[in-house]
């Protein structure tokens, strides 16, 4: 067997896409890569891994560039929200392409392209082009829902995370520490 860098995909409608990349993210550490978190939807305001991550040193860099989950259905977004999230995608796009040909990172997670990807703030045949091109060692790690046939294709390993039951509907909100 070869060794490079393996592509894998975190996606579905169930809880746990991004911390299961963050679980790779703590395995990664312990073996002493460098890790950039890229967060395409996420606002960086909030999240608990973010305090938990900054803990682990330079070891891993976080790149919070979204404007919040886009919560509604796709025909529901505003013009207006649509186009604020397109530029902010746009910008963490052209940011994870100089990352990733910098040579500087072992593993990347691309958190929420998925959904950036299904919103059209960013090119599924971009996504595809970086993913054909990517340096050989790089791991990368793509999350969000609503994964793209065409990523599948190119990922190495894909996981699908499927809702079986969750607190929030029997009207439990979401607990610190545990879902934020």
């Amino acid at each position: 067997m070869s060794e490079r860098g393996l592509i894998l995909v975190n996606t579905g409608n169930g809880k746990g896409k991004t911390t299961a990349a963050l679980g790779v993210v703590l395995r990664a550490v312990g073996q002493g890569l460098k890790v950039l978190i890229l967060q395409f939807i996420k606002s960086g305001n909030g999240y608990g891994e973010l305090e938990g991550l900054k803990r682990l040193g330079d070891a891993v860099t976080i790149k919070s560039m979204g404007k919040g989950f886009i919560y509604h259905k796709r025909d529901e977004v505003s013009p207006e929200e649509l186009e604020k999230h397109k530029t902010a995608a746009q910008e963490a796009w052209q940011t994870l392409v100089d990352e990733v040909n910098s040579d500087k990172w072992d593993l990347i997670v691309m958190d929420e392209i998925n959904n950036a990807i299904n919103y059209d703030l960013i090119s599924v045949d971009e996504v595809a082009h970086m993913l054909r091109n990517k340096p050989k060692r790089l791991h990368l790690i793509l999350t969000g829902r609503y994964a793209k046939p065409e990523i599948i294709d190119l990922a190495d390993t894909v996981t699908e995370m499927n809702v079986v039951k969750h607190a929030y509907q029997d009207g439990i909100k979401a607990a610190k520490g545990i879902e934020y």
